[in-house]
């Protein structure tokens, strides 16, 4: 039996254009600056999941998942120190439209909130009397309101989570800004993983992971008042690939978490918004999630396994993201 031969490590680019960066369309020229190359900002981590930029502190937050920490990484002096630890497993994180952190806990089972003064107040962990799974991707709507998935994933093992039996379907949830009241969006999703709204709100996309025969990216129109979607529908086949998380940038393209293990496969994936491929960032790890961030929110920090990746591009990305 032939053994697969060992991936190099990363490399950082010595020549412009960064030879990392394809565009598979000519549509991706317009954000592909020509004089930017991938950094990898932070390594030595377990499991990478999660980024979240705070422009206020001009830090960016990540979850490592296994470690049981969410990490922080400051722009000016490039310093990475522990944030949380433990995390209770803490996987997504997203900020509120009041700039508070968000984080979905895999050992919690729970959506949590962290407040100004550092404590947390949790914001759901049951529905109809069922404990939640482990939440695992969540984003804030202008209005407020709370999304995230919650798939079993942080159940199946003791690696990310603990060992535990399923009370309650894998669904999509939106929390209510004004009454704190939660509701299913999505419930007929394979694996709900990855989630993000176009710019205008009025498209959710939502990773299928456990989709058959292959994972999709779906998208759904949301309704004129805010809390339904409706019209779902395939905007993305991801054939071989694995898609996870993802994020807009202002002209509606998205930028997703790729990869499966092979050097093919992993790094960032851009769509434009018909869902046609249209760009590719490829590192030498598969990428779970990324965000924008940077003064100008130019910047594309990728969440990719061991490692965090940067990379100044010429968009921005859409608020609340």
């Amino acid at each position: 039996m032939s053994e697969k031969p060992a991936r190099p490590g990363f490399q950082p680019a010595t020549q412009y254009p960064d030879p990392c960066i394809h565009a598979l369309d000519p549509r991706f020229e317009k954000y592909w600056l020509k004089l930017s190359a991938v950094e990898r900002i932070a390594t030595g981590l377990r499991w990478a999941e999660g980024p979240v930029w705070f422009g206020d502190g001009r830090y960016l937050l990540c979850s490592d998942i296994p470690n049981q920490r969410i990490i922080k990484w400051e722009e000016e002096t490039g310093a990475v120190s522990v944030y949380r630890k433990p995390s209770n497993f803490g996987n997504g994180n997203t900020r509120d439209r009041q700039g508070r952190l968000v984080t979905c806990e895999h050992g919690g089972r729970r959506v949590v909130r962290t407040e100004y003064d550092g404590s947390v107040t949790v914001l759901m962990d049951s529905f109809n009397g069922k404990r939640l799974n482990s939440p695992n991707d969540v984003i804030v709507k202008s209005d407020g309101s709370i999304w995230f998935s919650d798939p079993v994933f942080g159940l199946l093992g003791n690696y990310e989570g603990y060992v535990a039996e399923s009370e309650i379907n894998a669904n999509v949830y939106r929390i209510d800004s004004e009454t704190g009241k939660a509701a299913i969006v999505a419930e007929d999703v394979l694996g709900p993983n990855g989630l993000c709204f176009s710019p205008d709100e009025k498209i959710l996309y939502i990773v299928e992971s456990r989709g058959v025969p292959n994972r999709k990216i779906l998208a759904y129109d949301v309704s004129p008042s805010g809390d339904k979607i409706t019209n779902k529908r395939v905007l993305i086949d991801a054939g071989p690939g694995t898609p996870d998380g993802m994020r807009c940038d202002i002209d509606g393209n998205l930028w997703c978490g790729w990869g499966m293990g092979d050097a093919e496969l992993d790094g960032v994936m851009v769509f434009a918004p018909d869902g046609k491929p249209i760009g590719r960032i490829a590192l030498p790890e598969r990428c779970a999630n990324v965000c924008f961030g940077g003064l100008k929110r130019n910047r594309l920090f990728m969440a990719a396994s061991q490692s965090i990746y940067a990379l100044y591009v010429n968009t921005q990305g859409a608020l609340g993201g």
